[in-house]
């Protein structure tokens, strides 16, 4: 098997460990840990187990010239991503959390054609467009208050905030995921991730009663932190590699599909026609700005 076919894989897989976490992840928030304290837990809890197998992988020392980008994908990718993330989820839904997810395709395109001047053409810029009008239709016309979602627009705009964020790691990490093996990478990343985090999320962190946590609430958080954390920054780091971030970043369309389904089957959310519209809305944004036209015979 290729090393692109290996890559396409690590992408999908990790597309699908992020669309059960929108459920997952949300239905252990408040009543057992609270949203920035979840990130104490993901960030650190991944930072250790990332240091663990970085005894497996090669000798590498991050040089000094590289520390200010990695100080800048750590603040992206494992500070304002994250918190902003979870923030918005204890807020909001798990479906609009999936869908809104999807336009970081569009933040990264956007981003690719300020920094490396990517052509813009009319067709992406209709793919932009719509796939805002589908993340704003979801911000202003749900239902301002749902089950477990006492204020969705303020949770939804987080979520655009994090879709923003991710499509910045995306492009600041890709030149070092070249350079350097990927369990060195991620134990600084995250470790860089845990001394930011910590004026933020230390507060909730220690307010957790966490001897007297049920089962329940342990699996959750066990999933955050070894799937969708751990298991998926490192499919991504692999992924980039071998693709390139705009193909990293199309594979958010698994996400609300998986994200959808598995919400519904356990009714921890519900469709309706708005979430349908604007996910048709925001895929087809999203198909528009990153579909590559192929050269004429």
């Amino acid at each position: 098997m290729s090393k692109r076919v290996l890559a396409l894989l690590a992408a999908f897989g990790a597309s699908v460990i992020y669309g059960i976490n929108h459920t997952v992840a949300k239905d252990v928030m408040p009543t057992h840990i609270q949203p920035f304290g979840f990130i104490m837990l993901r960030v650190s809890g991944a930072a250790i187990l990332f240091w663990l197998i970085s005894f497996f992988g090669p000798r590498e020392k991050i040089q000094s010239k590289d520390w200010p980008r990695l100080l800048l994908c750590a603040v992206f990718g494992m500070v304002i991503n994250m918190l902003m993330f979870f923030k918005g989820l204890s807020l909001s839904t798990p479906i609009n959390s999936s869908v809104i997810a999807t336009i970081t395709p569009i933040f990264v395109f956007i981003l690719s054609a300020i920094m490396i001047r990517e052509r813009i053409t009319a067709i992406r810029t209709i793919g932009i467009l719509l796939g805002f009008a589908g993340a704003l239709g979801l911000i202003f016309f749900s239902e301002k208050i749902q089950h477990n979602a006492p204020n969705v627009t303020l949770g939804n705009i987080l979520f655009i905030i994090n879709a923003i964020s991710y499509g910045i790691y995306l492009i600041v990490v890709k030149p070092l995921t070249i350079k350097y093996h990927a369990f060195t990478l991620m134990k600084w990343l995250f470790t860089v991730g845990v001394v930011v985090n910590i004026p933020f999320t230390i507060g909730e962190f220690t307010a957790v009663k966490w001897t007297s946590l049920p089962w329940d609430a342990i699996w959750r958080m066990t999933y955050v932190v070894v799937g969708t954390t751990f298991s998926t920054y490192l499919l991504n780091i692999f992924a980039l590699k071998q693709l390139k971030a705009s193909t990293i970043g199309a594979f958010v369309y698994v996400q609300p599909l998986v994200g959808i389904l598995f919400a519904t089957m356990v009714g921890a959310d519900k469709l309706t026609f708005l979430k349908i519209l604007s996910a048709a809305t925001v895929f087809t944004g999203v198909y528009l700005v990153t579909r590559v036209k192929r050269p004429a015979n």
